[in-house]
């Protein structure tokens, strides 16, 4: 037999708290009603059990860790005359976690016994769609959900007598049994949910005509909901307790509104930063401009600056979204877009004539840095990094 500190796997200096509580834990693990009499089970619980009854005893524990376990068969320190079986073991095991509850709390009962709680109701999924406008404000919207409620015949009891739910006569309200099972090894006590009210401690006896004993029935409500400004289509709200009721009186469950955020098709939206095309004339990119452009709430003039190339950034601070939790609100990042014409009236095509002849030749290469080729990307980053 391996070395009892092995066995119940703690230290050689473990202290008897150390000790019990390993005990416990695996002789949970191997105890035979948990492994449908498995011969191995069963002899790794006499094991521990033989190592827990020795190691727990300052006076067998000394002797052990002095002689060894061939230390412990004579001299009056406790050897298991005869062997040590089966009986023993659930014997020891029995004697110290077996009464006041604590067998059950081993095995995963209810510590204290009770009756089970009455279940919660279930949580409801909306989607809602938000506008543009309103990210950028907040909103405060009203939809109208269907929902289980109380039933208004019998209360919420799902009861049709009088007197309501009664009282178990199984459990006496306690929503478990207790079956007490005699073996060769001894007495056994398990807990069990009461077969007669499912653990609830109370039956009914004349169910409700309306929701049939189920204690609630379905219903159209509306909800406010209050949506911050700064969302995205990647948050939601959770309203708590607003949701379905529990059957037979249980709490509400929660409403959980989905957010979804419309698309305005002359935006993009880069996090809290709103992004717009603008489109300029030759003259305006080339001379500079103060243009309009869009935004979601009101339009704001723009300066265009001189000698501007197409795709070029230009940042209007502080006409984005809000952040989510109350901070500045984002840029305006205008995108400039130059406008060749495509049908020049005689004077126009006399003016670009004109223009031919006094204008620089154009490069052969155009910085990046100058022009839209380095992509919409770099100039949007270009913009957040000036200053």
């Amino acid at each position: 037999m391996a070395d009892y500190y092995d066995i119940l796997g703690v230290p050689r200096d473990a202290d008897p708290e150390q000790i019990k509580k390993a005990y416990r834990r695996l002789a949970m693990e191997y105890h035979p009603d948990r492994n449908s009499g498995s011969a191995d089970a069963e002899e790794r619980f006499k094991e521990l059990s033989e190592a827990y009854e020795v190691l727990k005893d300052p006076t067998r524990r000394a002797h052990y860790d002095r002689f060894g376990k061939e230390g412990l068969s004579g001299g009056g320190f406790g050897g298991f005359q005869g062997g040590f079986d089966l009986h023993d073991a659930i014997e020891i095991f029995m004697r110290d976690f077996g009464g006041a509850g604590g067998f059950e709390e081993i095995f995963g009962r209810r510590r204290g016994g009770g009756r089970r709680r009455p279940a919660t109701g279930e949580t409801l999924r909306v989607r809602l769609p938000v506008s543009l406008k309103e990210v950028i404000r907040g909103a405060k919207k009203t939809i109208r959900i269907a929902l289980l409620d109380s039933c208004p015949t019998c209360s919420g009891s799902g009861s049709d007598d009088e007197e309501g739910p009664q009282t178990c006569p199984t459990c006496e309200g306690r929503g478990e049994e207790r079956i007490a099972q005699r073996s060769v090894f001894g007495q056994f006590v398990s807990v069990v949910t009461c077969r007669t009210c499912g653990g609830e401690g109370s039956v009914i006896r004349k169910p409700c005509g309306t929701c049939h004993a189920e204690g609630r029935v379905r219903d159209e409500k509306e909800v406010e909901v209050e949506v911050p400004a700064g969302v995205t289509s990647d948050n939601y709200i959770t309203l708590k307790g607003r949701g379905n009721i529990g059957p037979r009186g249980g709490p509400r469950g929660d409403i959980m509104v989905l957010l979804e955020v419309e698309q305005d098709e002359r935006f993009r939206r880069e996090g809290k930063h709103l992004i717009v095309d603008l489109v300029v004339t030759f003259a305006q990119a080339a001379l500079g401009a103060e243009i309009e452009a869009p935004t979601v709430d009101e339009p704001v003039m723009v300066e265009v600056p001189a000698g501007i190339q197409s795709g070029q950034v230009v940042r209007v601070r502080g006409h984005g979204f809000p952040e989510l939790d109350g901070g500045r609100r984002g840029d305006l990042l205008v995108r400039v877009r130059v406008w060749t014409p495509t049908d020049l009236s005689p004077e126009q095509r006399s003016v670009f004539a004109r223009l031919r002849e006094v204008e620089d030749v154009a490069p052969k290469r155009v910085d990046e840095r100058e022009s839209g080729s380095g992509g919409f990307w770099s100039k949007v980053r270009e913009a957040f990094s000036s200053p």
